[in-house]
């Protein structure tokens, strides 16, 4: 469940995926400067950085075991709580899935790296003739499934071969067909009980000019939330109710 990316063009533009078989009630959130952050084991925090993303606004969900990746326009770090403590490691992908941890998920890289954007060459053996009969094929291996594991290699190998324009509406398409890759689909993945996870939002936020944008499940038109067109100096939260029914455009 879950897979995040980073991607830089003329901007730096960091999101996720949230799969699970069931929202919370997801919201686009803006937390403005002078909200005031209530903390149990430290004192409250009443001004810091305007904050907007993706959350469920509640103070009483229980701790979650959560893998955490960090980053800027330079670079990546991930971070995990494990029963040995706090493990932070590099990571120069920018990608992060979930279990196994990093730096196993990390060494899994080594057994691709065979596969190319690039046709291949046929180095099977002396004497036999072998021909490409397929664009593509360079790519053969690339694991198709759903585990965390292979969403971890789907995801490094699109992004780390991702090509793109610098304007804002190409570098966010680009970003949400990298994500794409790993979409999971409602039956491909069933967890008994009529229950099945499915990619239920992806994101995107323009580090830059602090625009969030959103696909839902069954909605894959692309909407924007600006947090510089809100109050920032302001002390309560501001929601935006997430658009989930599919948008569709007659041409005729």
């Amino acid at each position: 469940m879950c897979t995040a990316v980073t991607y830089k063009t003329k901007d730096f533009y960091f999101g996720r995926t949230l799969d699970y078989e069931f929202s919370y009630g997801d919201e686009v959130v803006i937390t403005p400067r002078n909200y005031c952050f209530h903390f149990l084991e430290q004192s409250n925090i009443n001004n810091h950085y305007a904050i907007i993303g993706m959350a469920y606004v509640n103070e009483n969900l229980p701790l979650a075991k959560l893998h955490w990746i960090i980053s800027d326009s330079e670079e990546s770090i991930t971070v995990e709580s494990v029963a040995e403590g706090v493990k932070i490691y590099e990571n120069p992908i920018g990608v992060l899935t979930n279990n196994p941890s990093f730096d196993k998920q990390i060494f899994g890289l080594n057994n691709y790296m065979s596969l190319s954007n690039k046709a291949p060459e046929n180095k099977f053996a002396n004497g036999i003739e072998l021909e490409i009969y397929s664009r593509g094929m360079g790519a053969i291996g690339l694991p198709g499934d759903l585990s965390s594991q292979s969403r971890f290699i789907r995801a490094a190998f699109v992004k780390m071969n991702s090509v793109s324009k610098n304007n804002e509406k190409e570098s966010v398409s680009q970003f949400f067909h990298i994500l794409n890759s790993v979409d999971q689909q409602r039956g491909c993945c069933d967890l008994g009980d009529g229950k099945y996870e499915i990619t239920l939002y992806t994101s995107c936020c323009n580090t830059n000019k602090g625009i969030y944008y959103y696909t839902t499940y069954d909605n894959h038109q692309i909407t924007a939330v600006d947090m510089y067109k809100e109050n920032l100096d302001g002390k309560e939260l501001i929601c935006y109710p997430l658009i989930i029914e599919e948008q569709i455009k007659s041409q005729n």
